[in-house]
């Protein structure tokens, strides 16, 4: 049985089988409801319900607690409709989204860029156009069903020598794909993706400031937004926070810095902390997204885009909404491990 989808204030419709998610109806017919792990753990897709009949598959009360529920809110990601439904979704994209592909792509270059960092330069295939916004991620199809979620660390605009992604991989001990790519992994081996998924991207509407808030390889997606601004010749004033337990954490910020010199309307802000008394750190210390709080305590005329850890991410949902940010001024995309989405 098929069911019909509408999606307020915008009223675009689609449908939906009994069978799938709202969300993935929606992705597979190019709707772009927001989203980011599409496991019920982190709850990105969080909407809320105007009319209709849904029930939910597992998922986690951090992602969507009991109250909420029975306020009407829901996850599309592992919701599936009964009946007609309307749900209320402030993120919708204009149609013509950038279509879902599979497709091989060969590992060009791994660059250890921190003792448990790996940069994973993969090149895409010749005759295939490969098309993302700047933030997005792409998913690894393993050998046994399973996939392993990265965003992309370069903009599609970037000019290189192959079409080529770029990934940052952090070593999870343990981790099935992790382990591997510290390991067996060589250049070469051909590999299969997925993509592109996601709707953390730069909304270009707004003559906002901006706030990039990252910790750990969370930096991926935000050094591509730093790129596509810069292309579009976006002077918006951005604030660029990055942070990591210790200084070898923050992997690129060579890089950032030398960016961040020729953008005058760039601030780099690096937080560091655990840093040891060997590292001879000097700059700001503490969690980074409280950084954030201490240079600017009214943050209701600023944009955030958020990339990180679960914790930080949903910790600079909470405060910044109390020091005034609006909800739809918060952009995020948590990145969620295998351990995160095994969570009750």
């Amino acid at each position: 049985m098929t069911f019909t989808i509408t999606v307020e204030p915008s009223g675009r419709t689609y449908t939906a089988t009994e069978n799938e998610t709202l969300l993935a109806a929606a992705i597979r017919q190019g709707i772009g409801l927001p989203y980011g792990c599409k496991d019920g753990a982190c709850g990105s897709c969080k909407c809320r319900k105007l009319s209709g009949s849904v029930t939910h598959g597992p998922h986690q009360s951090k992602a969507l607690s009991a109250d909420e529920e029975a306020a009407g809110l829901i996850l599309t990601c592992c919701a599936t409709a009964h009946s007609d439904v309307v749900i209320e979704s402030r993120q919708v994209t204009e149609a013509g989204a950038f279509p879902v592909k599979k497709l091989p792509v060969r590992v060009l270059q791994l660059e250890r860029a921190a003792p448990d960092v790996m940069i994973v330069r993969l090149q895409l295939p010749a005759n295939d156009t490969f098309q993302y916004h700047a933030g997005q991620y792409v998913e690894f199809l393993l050998r046994d069903g399973a996939r392993r979620a990265y965003s992309m660390a370069i903009a599609p605009h970037v000019k290189t020598d192959v079409p080529m992604l770029e990934l940052h991989i952090r070593h999870m001990p343990g981790g099935k794909f992790t382990d591997h790519v510290f390991g067996a992994m060589k250049e070469k081996e051909i590999l299969r993706i997925e993509g592109p998924y996601g709707s953390f991207y730069l909304r270009e509407g707004s003559d906002k400031p901006i706030i990039l808030l990252a910790s750990g390889t969370g930096f991926a997606p935000i050094k591509a937004i730093v790129q596509h601004l810069q292309h579009k010749g976006i002077t918006r004033p951005l604030w660029l926070y990055w942070g990591g337990r210790r200084p070898q954490d923050l992997y690129q910020d060579a890089w950032i810095r030398e960016t961040a010199a020729s953008l005058p309307h760039l601030t780099y802000v690096p937080v560091v902390s655990d840093a040891l008394p060997e590292d001879h750190w000097t700059g700001r210390t503490g969690f980074v997204h409280q950084a954030v709080l201490a240079d600017h305590p009214d943050l209701s005329g600023f944009e955030v885009y958020a990339c990180g850890a679960p914790v930080v991410v949903e910790s600079a949902r909470r405060d910044y909404a109390a020091a005034g940010l609006p909800a739809e001024a918060f952009y995020a995309d948590a990145f969620t491990s295998e351990a995160d989405k095994m969570q009750s």
